[in-house]
């Protein structure tokens, strides 16, 4: 019989199931939730559409805060994080990452100026309450999922590299939802940039990228290397003249001349970097900072190159006008664009597939649910174009994000679907503070007008350079990474640069 094989057949899912972590009872992480079901619940699930569910947090009751779920641990999740008021809500945040990246510092890691946990921040140190509040909780997953309708989300715990433990899946009911879970690298899809290029958005990235580094520099010390190929393994190829790929070639080839050189001198004069961009590079900067910024890489070795690639295979990249380029590593640092779990949400999106928010970060068709910093963007409605994918405007997105809610569950707002009538007070207005980038040799590019056309301050040489370094490490999240990035400056300045390949 029919529904006698389907009733079997969920009786066994609920029996492969997995249990809920070891550190946590399942009645403590998942309030109401129950491991195994009744068989009023399993015939209830059959009249309800043969929906499986999962444990997980239940809505919330009239005596517990509301609950706040934030998606991702980036400059606009975190910030939010830090902001929102602990008194007022729960806190759930969901990453598959437990930790903050000060991404204008990442480059410096890769070279070994900065040690990896200097850019780290942990998310239990930017909102204690995460670690201490009985109803907040930060859980290593991936939302799969959104039930607009029912406030829920859907995760699945993130596992890789653990071979023992299989993943399982939860849901999460909230009163309100923000959404900052990025962007991913946009590839523009050319052909195996995927599989050979590394891309520089996380700590692992810059891992991999020293890794393969050194792993290089020691192998084409090896006799029997031929020089063609020593040339190869060198031959470091960033593409994307943006900030991040400009800051890369100048911390590389900073790396080059003052570490590689002494300690590698059996090899130094087949290293070199080599910067592709298929426009201008630093084209947010005017024409005299660009040719100011070109100059001193050039000075430092890097050889700048005008195309447009076309493929990429294991060893070399193909560029549109039939140049190969053979490369030891390849770093790609072209923009971002939406995620696919941005690209599955069945709601209106921006120009570009980001989310589409209007003037108060909110997603105008759902109630309750806000998405900001890269993965969203102002609909066409609003008037307003789509903001830039930078730190600063991820950060200030967060911030006001935080006061607003605030704000509401003060007004009587916290609760799922109780601010529809609210007045939700000034719209968010953005900005522009300037633009920093270090070029290398001591040398970096500082433009604190809101455009090109602007007046301000607009320098570049050694004193932007110190600036630039000043204001980073101002903006540094915790007095321990403050000192620890301090510390990894003034080391690499006496001593050099760690090459040890760990």
């Amino acid at each position: 019989m029919p529904w006698l094989r389907n009733f079997l057949q969920l009786s066994a899912s609920y029996a492969r199931q997995s249990p809920p972590p070891p550190h946590k009872s399942a009645a403590a992480i998942f309030g109401r939730a129950s491991p195994a079901p009744s068989l009023t619940q399993l015939l209830r699930h059959f009249s309800a559409g043969s929906q499986v569910t999962y444990p997980g947090l239940a809505p919330t009751k009239g005596d517990e805060k509301p609950r706040v779920v934030v998606l991702g641990t980036g400059w606009a999740g975190c910030r939010f994080i830090k902001d929102i008021d602990t008194k007022q809500y729960d806190i759930v945040c969901v990453s598959p990452r437990n930790h903050m990246v000060f991404t204008p510092l990442l480059a410096s890691t890769c070279v070994g100026t900065l040690e990896f946990r200097s850019v780290a921040e942990p998310i239990g140190r930017i909102q204690p309450a995460i670690s201490r509040e009985p109803g907040s909780y930060f859980f290593l997953a991936n939302c799969t999922g959104v039930d607009f309708q029912n406030h829920q989300i859907h995760c699945q715990t993130v596992t890789e590299g653990v071979k023992t433990i299989d993943p399982w899946k939860f849901q999460i009911s909230y009163d309100k939802l923000v959404i900052a879970s990025g962007a991913q690298a946009s590839t523009f899809g050319i052909k195996g940039a995927k599989e050979h290029a590394t891309f520089l958005r996380e700590v692992s990235d810059a891992q991999e990228i020293r890794r393969k580094l050194l792993l290089n520099l020691m192998l084409s010390d090896v006799p029997g290397v031929t020089d063609e190929e020593k040339r190869r393994l060198l031959h470091c190829v960033v593409v994307g003249g943006g900030p991040t790929g400009v800051e890369f070639s100048g911390e590389l080839s900073d790396f080059i001349r003052k570490d590689v050189h002494q300690r590698y001198a059996h090899v130094k004069d087949y290293i070199h970097v080599t910067l592709v961009e298929a426009h201008e590079i630093l084209s947010s900067f005017d024409d005299r900072l660009r040719k100011y910024a070109i100059k001193q890489l050039t000075k430092s070795g890097v050889r700048l190159v005008r195309g447009i690639v076309k493929d990429v295979q294991p060893d070399k990249i193909n560029l549109s006008d039939g140049t190969d380029i053979p490369y030891g590593v390849l770093v790609w640092s072209t923009g971002v664009g939406p995620s696919s779990f941005v690209n599955a949400l069945e709601i209106p999106k921006a120009p570009g597939g980001r989310i589409g928010i209007d003037e108060w970060l909110r997603t105008p068709t759902v109630q309750d649910v806000y998405a900001i910093g890269d993965c969203s963007g102002f609909l066409e409605s609003t008037g307003k174009p789509v903001l830039p994918a930078l730190a600063q405007v991820a950060e200030r997105q967060g911030k006001y994000l935080a006061k607003l809610l605030n704000h509401l569950s003060k007004a009587g707002g916290g609760r799922a679907n109780a601010a529809k009538d609210l007045d939700f007070g000034e719209p968010f207005v953005y900005k522009h503070l300037g633009s920093m980038a270090t070029i290398g040799r001591y040398k970096a590019l500082v433009d604190l007008r809101q455009s090109k056309e602007g007046k301000g301050v607009s320098m570049a040489g050694f004193m932007s350079w110190f600036i630039w370094r000043s204001a980073y490490l101002s903006r540094v999240i915790s007095w321990r990474n403050r000192f620890y990035v301090a510390i990894n400056w003034l080391t690499t300045f006496i001593f050099g640069r760690d090459i040890s390949r760990i």
